[in-house]
């Protein structure tokens, strides 16, 4: 999360939204959130429906839910995800950035 706060400002320029979802209660996510001062959206999913909806796996020896990542249109599409397979295999922030640069780029054209 360190890295996507680092460069959110980046993200917002491409009209783009982070949303961070776990399985935390909203309790917990909400006093992170201000402890942290985290500047995008944490969505707490204790029961995992969100999770489920999107495909995230849970792996109990590896420390519970697997990183996913996706860019989702507005409309709800999907354009891109990535399901990593330890909790560090997340995709660095310029590649997202270059993803969503063609995106845009497409959507210009």
């Amino acid at each position: 999360m360190a890295q996507l706060r680092q460069e959110y400002q980046e993200f917002v320029a491409r009209d783009a939204e982070v949303v961070v979802v776990g399985p935390d209660s909203a309790a917990a996510f909400k006093e992170f959130w201000q402890r942290e001062d985290i500047p995008f959206v944490g969505l707490a999913d204790p029961t995992h429906t969100v999770a489920q909806r999107y495909g995230q796996e849970v792996k109990l020896l590896k420390f519970g839910r697997m990183p996913a990542m996706m860019v989702i249109e507005k409309d709800g599409l999907v354009r891109y995800k990535h399901y990593g397979d330890a909790m560090s295999d997340i995709p660095p922030n310029p590649q997202i950035l270059a993803i969503l640069d063609e995106f845009n780029e497409k959507d210009r054209a």
